[in-house]
């Protein structure tokens, strides 16, 4: 029987650098933290593209952290009714709530660009940074 051996080695000074090495040297596989952001003012068409990217990472078995559900922000704004500032004094108030979803996956980015192509709902925006460990 033959039996393969892999090697990690230390690449730099970081405790988390480490590049997995195969027979002739050559690298195998770099693994990448991926942030991906979203953020919306549906929080239900939000949920579905959170829960859709999940679906798909956890099909590939890939290591994955969130949706951690960050803090809704909302905005404000108080303006009055009449244009030319006589009469009465109403006053009309608007707010609008921003939604916001993290979620880490720990894989190669090929890997990534499969899961992430998903319809995506209308009104989501998606921020993907990558991010070598």
């Amino acid at each position: 029987k033959k039996i393969t051996v892999s090697v990690l080695y230390c690449v730099s000074t970081n405790m988390a650098t480490f590049v997995k090495k195969g027979e002739k040297g050559d690298d195998v596989q770099q693994m990448h933290k991926i942030r991906i952001s979203l953020s919306s003012r549906n929080p239900k068409s939000l949920e579905k593209v959170c829960t859709d990217l999940m679906t798909r990472a956890k099909d590939q078995q890939i290591k994955t952290k969130g949706p951690v559900r960050l803090p809704t922000r909302s905005l404000k704004l108080t303006v009055r009714k009449s244009p030319c500032g006589n009469g009465s004094n109403t006053w009309d108030s608007y707010e609008m709530s921003v939604y916001k979803r993290l979620i880490d996956l720990f894989s190669t980015p090929e890997v990534v660009k499969n899961i992430t192509a998903i319809n995506i709902e209308p009104g989501v925006d998606i921020d993907v940074s990558v991010r070598k460990l």
